[in-house]
């Protein structure tokens, strides 16, 4: 099943919400709510109606891999455009993979911290 652009943010707020140490909060603008584990960022949301994505941070290879074989996976609409990918709502965007698109940006945002800041057990 497709999912809204909703239902999609909805997942990944969940996800990013389920993860050790996160934290959320608007510091650029009040339409992107920015997730956070370790003062890095792994997750923005776009709570513009017209525009219903999250973006995440994806390994370069991998994300190049999404974008050729999703349609609505682009390159990071907010940032570095070879490290993150923006994902909207269409064909084969799942529950489960955007669970696991922020499970993995949340991993690539801790490996990148110092250890003295990741959250206890990360």
């Amino acid at each position: 099943m497709t999912l809204t652009g909703v239902r999609l943010q909805q997942a990944a707020r969940r996800a990013a919400d389920s993860l050790s140490g996160t934290s959320s909060g608007r510091p650029f603008t009040e339409k992107l709510d920015v997730y956070k584990v370790a003062g890095k960022v792994f997750l923005i949301v776009t709570d513009d109606p017209d525009e219903r994505i999250i973006t995440v941070k994806a390994d370069p290879e991998h994300g190049r891999r999404l974008r050729d074989s999703h349609l609505s996976i682009t390159a990071g609409r907010y940032l570095d455009k070879e490290h993150w990918v923006s994902v909207g709502a269409g064909p084969g965007i799942t529950i489960a993979l955007v669970e696991d698109l922020v499970t993995d940006s949340y991993d690539l945002a801790l490996d990148s911290a110092p250890r003295s800041r990741r959250p206890a057990g990360a």
